[in-house]
């Protein structure tokens, strides 16, 4: 049988305002083999990140989701962080600068900052891949809108979780035939699978939940 290997490129630690997914949550994840890759994206932070890619190597990948005045944009492969507040265009700049590439996550939603379909038409020669199917996205999710926009252009496609708590992680996931590079990444997306299964319902509390527990927790 031949191997593979499940990828999310969309999580969020304990650094992000509303993420609580911890050192060792992550750790485990990789070790008991429910992902093989994780990209961790925090809000308009890289820390974390950095730190699990020196512990854990190359199945961490430093990413980033940040909150440009279009909508939210994630970079992957970064070396520095990205400021937020910076339009779409300007984000993508940045994020090319760092040699990243640019991954679009949960677009055309409303009940998120997501980019709409006019201002990615702006970027689109720059991006690399677009979620078309977030792990988050049941009743808001624009999946086919996503799909349809990905195979006309041409972009690699991504399923992810979007996960901002344990439970919400190892569901939703892209399948490659090898672990990914910066390099390698966008060609397996497009020869591998998506696996399309929504997150438990109650995960989707996690972002609200943990909006509160982090105000009180000053250590990770």
């Amino acid at each position: 049988m031949d191997e593979f290997y499940k990828i999310d490129l969309h999580t969020h630690s304990i650094i992000s305002h509303d993420g609580g997914i911890r050192k060792i949550q992550y750790r485990h994840l990789l070790e008991k083999k429910v992902l093989d890759c994780i990209a961790i994206t925090d809000h308009n932070e890289t820390s974390f990140a950095k730190t699990m890619h020196e512990e854990l190597g190359e199945r961490i990948i430093v990413g980033e989701e940040i909150e440009s005045s279009d909508g939210e944009i994630i970079g992957l492969f970064l070396s520095k962080t990205v400021p937020a507040g910076l339009s779409a265009e300007e984000t993508v700049n940045q994020i090319k600068n760092d040699g990243g590439l640019v991954y679009i996550p949960h677009p055309f939603e409303k009940a998120r900052h997501s980019l709409q379909e006019d201002v990615l038409k702006t970027i689109i020669k720059d991006v690399d891949i677009i979620e078309a199917f977030n792990g988050r996205g049941v009743f808001r999710g624009k999946s086919r809108l996503a799909r349809h926009i990905a195979i006309s252009e041409n972009i690699a496609m991504a399923a992810s979780s979007d996960a901002h708590c344990k439970i919400g992680i190892g569901k939703t996931f892209s399948i490659t035939k090898q672990l990914p590079t910066k390099d390698s990444l966008k060609k397996l997306l497009r020869e591998g699978k998506l696996q399309k299964k929504y997150a438990p319902f109650v995960s989707l509390f996690c972002p609200a939940f943990n909006k509160m527990k982090n105000r009180l927790i000053l250590e990770v």
